[in-house]
């Protein structure tokens, strides 16, 4: 029997890891730094995405609604190539993500930390203190 084919937006995407996982977490606040419109995925997008992969390591694509494409064929395109991934399709917006060559945020020694140095890290919150500690969250709740 033979296997169904892989649907486009299956085929389109990288692997489900946990780096994935975060990089989508990440992707969520970024603004689209590139956008795709009536004249489709052109030799200047592509050297502006490459441009921006390298300095972001992330990147969110826009497909404007004049794009003659759809969202499928141009992340197959883009993802074509070599090193970027594409992390999610939500919409008409496209996650794309490739490693940097020297200094990884979201990979290596510093991924599990989201890539975060040590000011950027938060303050740990402080203990609290009363019944609401030795309780759980109690508040307001008679007998």
């Amino acid at each position: 029997m033979s296997q169904p084919a892989t649907t486009p937006k299956k085929r389109a995407l990288m692997p489900s890891t946990p780096l994935r996982s975060r990089l989508r977490g990440h992707g969520h606040a970024l603004d689209a730094i590139v956008r795709i419109g009536k004249a489709g995925v052109t030799h200047a997008i592509t050297t502006h995405l490459n441009k921006a992969l390298f300095d972001h390591e992330l990147v969110k694509v826009k497909l404007e609604a004049e794009s003659p494409d759809d969202r499928y064929t141009v992340a197959d395109r883009l993802a074509a190539q070599p090193g970027v991934n594409v992390v999610q399709i939500l919409g008409r917006t496209i996650l794309l993500y490739k490693r940097h060559p020297q200094e990884p945020r979201f990979e290596g020694k510093r991924a599990t930390d989201g890539g975060l140095t040590e000011a950027e890290k938060p303050a740990p919150k402080a203990p609290r203190k009363g019944r609401d500690a030795r309780k759980g969250k109690r508040r307001g709740r008679s007998r």
